[in-house]
């Protein structure tokens, strides 16, 4: 859960002021809890892990291999690690203020309470709000190296320094490469991207999963991971409709033979509002790839610090809030994207 911090300036002696602090604290603190239980992109799609230092090291090793037949009375083969990544995110400072006008606290006597309540609601709001979309953003730009995001410069790199998705992510000591960035005919059959097809999509899911179960670790094994996560832009409604009826239906469909669907069961749905798109294209994740790899990380440095005072300029009381966090991508193995066209991205796999 994310804590706020709550903390008053000395020296307000207003005494409808001094009504208003202690409802407005109660408020921004309910409000917190409420939007944590209900979470959020953040919450589904990235790990989420506290930080007390002014960025954090992700470090990524080969391996052990299998144990060796050893001959009775011998000693045991001596296997080493070696460190094959390194990925730094550090951490962004974002901050927000709000006021109630002395002229409203004057005149708006029975008011008040209820604006302040409002904008006390709205504070804790965007707060969530900024994390969820920071989040959003690094996914939906993963094709790119890097991007802006309220003013804060991201890296959107994976550790071997290329987008997080590519055709050409390193694994291994030797540098060898592997692609978790594919184009095909993923959801419409022909030319006509607004008719997609059921059985199109299908058959995409179902090779796109294989290739992320095949996606080779530091020692060239592949670590057989099983995605169950289906992310989608927000604007391609027919596509929408596809996905949810692939992974929804208990049979196979579009045949009367009763056949069994086998997406059935298997896949977690995440829309990305902010995700918008001039074609169709979907991104799958293995949530137990995401967590064990520590693909898609978001660390929380400084929570929600919330403080007031009254500006002696003014007679106007402000609230301020100030946080601290950072997002980044410690592995690319965890998820993959698909486009349907060969001339959507660069240098995407066919699939």
């Amino acid at each position: 859960m994310s804590t706020i911090i709550y903390s008053k300036s000395s020296g307000t002696a207003n005494a409808a002021i001094g009504k208003l602090e202690t409802p407005i604290k109660m408020v921004i603190e309910h409000e917190s809890d409420i939007l944590t239980k209900k979470g959020g992109i953040r919450d589904w799609l990235f790990n989420v892990e506290s930080s007390a230092r002014f960025g954090e090291t992700i470090v990524g090793q080969n391996e052990f291999d299998v144990f060796a037949a050893t001959p009775e009375g011998d000693g045991a083969q001596r296997d080493t690690l070696a460190e094959t990544y390194r990925k730094f995110i550090e951490h962004i400072q974002f901050m927000k203020e709000f006021c109630i006008t002395a002229e409203m606290m004057e005149d708006a006597s029975y008011g008040v309470a209820a604006d302040a309540k409002r904008r006390a609601e709205n504070f804790t709001r965007a707060y969530y709000k900024t994390m969820h979309k920071i989040c959003e953003y690094a996914l939906s730009r993963g094709t790119e190296a890097s991007g802006s995001f309220a003013g804060a410069a991201l890296d959107l790199t994976a550790p071997d320094s290329l987008p997080l998705f590519s055709s050409s992510h390193k694994y291994g000591t030797d540098a060898l490469t592997q692609s978790n960035l594919f184009w095909g005919d993923i959801f419409a059959t022909g030319t006509d991207a607004r008719t997609p097809s059921t059985a199109a999509f299908e058959a995409a899911l179902s090779e796109l999963s294989v290739k992320l179960r095949n996606m080779k670790d530091e020692n060239g094994e592949a670590l057989g991971y099983t995605a169950d996560t289906l992310i989608l832009p927000g604007n391609r409604p027919a596509a929408e409709m596809i996905a949810k009826k692939v992974c929804g239906s208990e049979g196979a469909l579009g045949n009367g033979y009763n056949d069994i669907n086998l997406q059935f069961g298997n896949w977690n749905i995440v829309i990305l509002p902010g995700w918008q798109t001039e074609d169709n294209r979907v991104m799958i994740m293995s949530s137990e790839a995401n967590k064990n790899l520590s693909g898609s990380m978001f660390f929380n440095r400084v929570p929600l610090s919330v403080s007031n005072w009254v500006d002696h300029h003014t007679g106007n009381y402000l609230w301020a809030g100030r946080c601290r966090f950072g997002v980044g991508f410690g592995s690319y193995k965890h998820i993959l994207m698909a486009v349907d066209s060969a001339t959507a991205v660069e240098n995407a796999t066919a699939l």
